[in-house]
């Protein structure tokens, strides 16, 4: 009886140890594939990349140069500055001053192709139209960027230093050969010294890094165009 008793004690724990061990092979056999997916599904943002944003390139930027130098024109993003811009009502108000002060300068020297007498004075109108046009083009982009105007409501352009009267502009369209030339040399010195005025007026109460750089350059330029129109004065 007692040895009945024994096997059958060893038949019920081998079927126990058996039921548990089918019921861990079972459960491990599960859980596998589950791990597996786990590991190896991307995760949404890793499967699909954001696309980067695109759009046109920016238009070049025409840069002035240093005195006697042309203007050159770069690829935007080398001259692009993200932080925000400093600049105050005085660093405006030069700009839109400085607008109709050079559109007046590139007048004078397109009637001296027909009227001079003296050829280093049309070379020196044509030397003028090459430098401040391209200028002109900068202190347009400088208020536009700013969503500024170009020109300051109800501002009188007559009172601007070295700015010629209507009247003057008058005498020098009217005039021909010598006397032209005497005129022309008169009013262009009379023309750059007001840009070196404002130039230097600003130089000491603006804000604008650029508008500094333009305004020292522009004075300094002045200055030596100045000396070289002495050496025109006729006779």
């Amino acid at each position: 009886m007692t040895v009945r008793r024994g096997r059958l004690l060893i038949v019920v724990i081998t079927m126990v140890v058996l039921t548990v061990f089918v019921m861990v092979a079972v459960r491990a056999t599960g859980d596998s594939p589950r791990s597996a997916a786990a590991t190896t599904s991307p995760s949404p943002a890793s499967a699909s990349p954001s696309p980067t944003p695109t759009g046109p390139e920016p238009p070049p930027v025409i840069v002035p140069g240093r005195p006697g130098e042309a203007a050159v024109t770069r690829p935007a993003h080398e001259v692009r500055d993200d932080s925000p811009p400093r600049f105050n009502a005085l660093d405006t108000v030069y700009v839109q001053m400085m607008i109709p002060h050079h559109e007046q300068a590139l007048e004078m020297t397109a009637l001296a192709d027909e009227r001079a007498s003296d050829p280093r004075i049309r070379a020196y109108a044509d030397r003028i139209r090459a430098g401040q046009g391209p200028e002109i083009a900068v202190l347009r982009t400088w208020l536009s960027t700013r969503g500024l105007p170009t020109s300051a409501p109800g501002h009188d352009h007559s009172g601007m230093r070295g700015m010629q009267s209507p009247e003057a502009m008058r005498q020098l369209t009217d005039a021909r050969g010598t006397e032209f030339d005497r005129l022309f040399v008169r009013m262009m010195s009379e023309h750059h010294q007001g840009a070196v005025t404002m130039a230097t007026d600003l130089l000491s109460v603006g804000l604008d890094l650029t508008l500094n750089e333009l305004a020292t350059s522009l004075a300094t330029e002045q200055a030596v165009e100045i000396a070289r129109l002495r050496e025109l004065t006729p006779p």
